[in-house]
């Protein structure tokens, strides 16, 4: 089919269909979307609650838990070991689809019945890791989200196969490292952004190959350089004794110092490594990768988001996860091993295939409008069908799914092939990543657009410790702080200092931090590009780009060509 140009039913701005694009839509038996690239991105987070956590208890075994569902949500909620456990029969909340209301109504039915797990977690493949969320495979870990594969690892995410490290974003095959961003296959790497392959690097940003390097930016392969000029083996080491690293003081002055040294060098268009035909950003080993964000290992897909672990193929709109993952469409938080998955939230995983708008299914093929089934095959809004009842009822659902759809309140029109509406989310807009990322907005803006917003009340915890009461070098910090409750500098929330956190600032040698964990991540975000590009040209040899990094920004901005041809 020819390029068609549309106008997006909840921003009403256009947004383009490509050849390409329609191409894809045949493959997976889907029309094509009536929402712009954006929104759809932003739908899907709205679906996705990483951070906002609360306590309640499970529903089945009465225990205490952390989850991501306040206690005024009207939704089941069970502790992890019990909803992996077989004390429930999940085909037992099975519903008769009834052809006299809209389907999307009957599932938002079924959400109220079904229990969800307390966090988005492979429980069986963590150890000591209870308080992590979107994760899988690992070992004592703490508070971190969007992980796989990682041991001893504390307020972090975006994260595969990572050891001893904290306070980071987008990290990956590192160890020992603290507040990076965007860093892989790193050891003893500090403060540092777009660095791949270093040792013992500080305060420095888009190097590779490098160690023993401190304040530097677009160095290859380079040793003993502070602030990009060598120096001598003796004369490195001293400076770095100067530098007052253990020092909360010195920290800050550095970061300072850092930033506004990489500001006066020119940048790459956009973060990227070892691709063949890509645009987007912060993607890596990738082809045929179009308008792409911080993913790695896509072959064949368009509009995809945190895809941490590769492969994956012929994808689109796909947020989240990976890990051979097929034929993925308008998905959030679904992966290993899945095949022809569409329109599913926290959808499918662990060998699933054929399944669509479904929640929570584990091990299934075949399933259409089901929360929580494991190993079943043939099931509709969790009532188990013979294939010749499945292939006939589902076909139904989706001629009753067009003929009469479901429409929210602003009028927006939900048809099959659309995501689920906002009005399935299971959480407020402000709990959810949609407003933890990309996308804050205020009360009024959320309440306008026919969203929803949480009301919640802080807890009450006594503050033990001021900002101003820690000790400025880590040297000077007792034991005993881990038992302090202490005021965050920024939100003035209360924080707390863990055990595995202090040893591991200790053997770093890095000053205690100031500022809570959710304070932390959202200092990272500032310095992480978003999921946006504009139009601009090289500031060297004036070529069209496109580039995450806004027109406003005061970076010189290189073409591929450009920075290959000076830094490189």
């Amino acid at each position: 089919m020819n390029q068609e140009t549309k106008i997006c039913q909840n921003c009403k701005s256009e947004f383009v269909i490509e050849p390409e694009d329609f191409k894809f839509y045949e493959k997976m038996q889907v029309p094509p979307p009536t929402f712009c690239p954006e929104c759809r991105f932003q739908r899907r987070l709205m679906f996705r609650n990483e951070r906002s956590l609360y306590k309640r208890k499970c529903d089945l075994c009465g225990k205490e838990i952390i989850t991501a569902y306040s206690p005024d949500k009207p939704y089941k909620v069970y502790c992890n070991p019990c909803w992996w456990s077989d004390n429930w029969d999940v085909l037992g909340y099975g519903q008769e689809y009834n052809p006299s209301r809209t389907f999307f109504e009957q599932f938002r039915a079924l959400q109220f019945k079904v229990p969800y797990p307390n966090l988005i977690m492979d429980h069986p493949t963590l150890i000591n890791s209870e308080y992590t969320n979107h994760s899988g495979h690992l070992k004592n870990c703490y508070l971190i989200y969007n992980a796989d594969i990682c041991e001893n690892v504390h307020y972090a995410e975006i994260l595969a196969n990572d050891k001893d490290s904290m306070d980071s974003t987008m990290l990956g095959e590192s160890e020992l490292c603290y507040q990076n961003i965007n860093c892989g296959h790193c050891y003893k790497t500090f403060f540092s952004e777009d660095c791949n392959d270093c040792v013992e690097v500080y305060f420095s940003k888009a190097c590779i190959g490098c160690s023993k390097c401190f304040g530097c930016i677009n160095l290859r392969n380079k040793q003993y350089h502070i602030f990009n000029k060598p120096y001598t083996k003796e004369e490195y080491e001293q400076k770095l004794k100067e530098f007052l690293l253990d020092s909360h003081t010195g920290i800050e002055n550095l970061k300072k110092e850092a930033i506004k040294f990489w500001q006066s060098i020119p940048h790459k268009f956009m973060h990227e490594r070892h691709n063949v035909n890509v645009s987007g950003d912060y993607v890596f080993v990738s082809k045929n990768a179009k308008d792409m964000y911080q993913v790695r290992g896509i072959e064949d897909g368009k509009y995809c988001q945190w895809i941490t672990t590769q492969p994956v193929k012929d994808v689109y709109d796909y947020t989240e996860w990976g890990n051979n993952a097929q034929r993925i469409y308008e998905c959030i938080t679904v992966g290993e091993f899945v095949d022809n998955v569409k329109f599913s939230y926290f959808g499918a995983f662990k060998h699933s295939m054929n399944v669509e708008y479904s929640s929570g299914c584990i091990s299934s093929s075949d399933i259409f409008g089901c929360i929580g089934v494991r190993k079943k095959q043939y099931c509709i809004l969790n009532k188990q069908y013979t294939k010749e009842g499945y292939i006939k009822l589902r076909e139904r659902i989706i001629k009753d799914m067009d003929e009469r759809p479901y429409v929210d309140s602003k009028g927006r029109v939900f048809k099959y092939g659309e995501f689920f509406p906002y009005d399935l989310s299971l959480f407020d807009y402000n709990e959810s990543s949609a407003d933890q990322y990309f996308y804050p907005l205020s009360k009024e803006k959320v309440l306008e657009r026919g969203w929803r917003w949480y009301e919640g009340k802080p807890g009450e915890y006594k503050i033990t410790m001021k900002k101003e009461d820690i000790p400025d070098s880590i040297n000077d910090v007792q034991d005993s702080i881990v038992d302090e409750v202490i005021e965050c500098a920024e939100c003035q929330r209360p924080y707390r200092i863990i055990d595995r956190e202090l040893a591991l600032l200790r053997r770093f040698g890095l000053p205690i931090p100031r500022k809570c964990p959710n304070c932390r991540h959202k200092e990272r975000l500032t310095r992480i590009n978003p999921p946006r590009l504009w139009d601009r040209k090289c500031d060297r040899c004036g070529a069209d780009i496109k580039t995450s990094y806004a027109p406003e920004r005061p970076e010189k901005i290189y073409c591929a060509k450009c920075y290959q041809e000076e830094f490189v």
